[in-house]
């Protein structure tokens, strides 16, 4: 039992990582991309059936949440980040976020949709956009000890 809690922690971890790689990642230099190209299409739209509503304290706290996670990408503020990580992030991979950060320049960072919640998880989808193009990542979020937070 404890291998597959294990297994799925580092899974987890992994999944939260290239998510925040990938939103870093698109702000540095590549090739430019026309400016003719469509936009990416609207995601469906989500129905009363598959998320069913959270209470009023949950959404306004995944939304705060959200908001603070869009600041601290745009800010590039690693340190804003790892406060906003389940568990505590290491000086180490706060630097090389940093590091990351600085190098791919300014970003405009904005939520795509509202945050989805079912339980003691949710999601949010946070638009990037830099020089290098523009990526939809969704973020996984839960609760933790009364605490929303990303987890990894």
């Amino acid at each position: 039992m404890r291998r597959r809690l294990s297994t799925a922690l580092v899974l987890l971890a992994a999944v939260v990582a290239g998510g925040v790689l990938g939103l870093v990642l698109i702000g540095l230099p590549g090739p430019a991309r026309p400016t003719s190209e469509p936009p990416s299409p609207p995601p469906p739209p989500r129905t009363s059936a598959s998320v069913s509503p959270a209470p009023e304290a949950d959404q306004a706290a995944v939304a705060t949440l959200a908001r603070t996670l869009v600041d601290a990408i745009t800010r590039a503020d690693s340190a804003e980040f790892g406060t906003l990580t389940c568990k505590p992030q290491t000086a180490a991979a706060l630097k090389e976020l940093q590091a990351t950060w600085d190098a791919a320049g300014p970003l405009q960072v904005s939520l795509t949709e509202p945050p989805a919640i079912a339980g003691d998880k949710a999601t949010v989808t946070v638009r990037v956009e830099g020089s290098g193009g523009r990526k939809d990542t969704p973020f996984p979020l839960r609760r933790e000890n009364g605490r929303w937070c990303v987890p990894g």
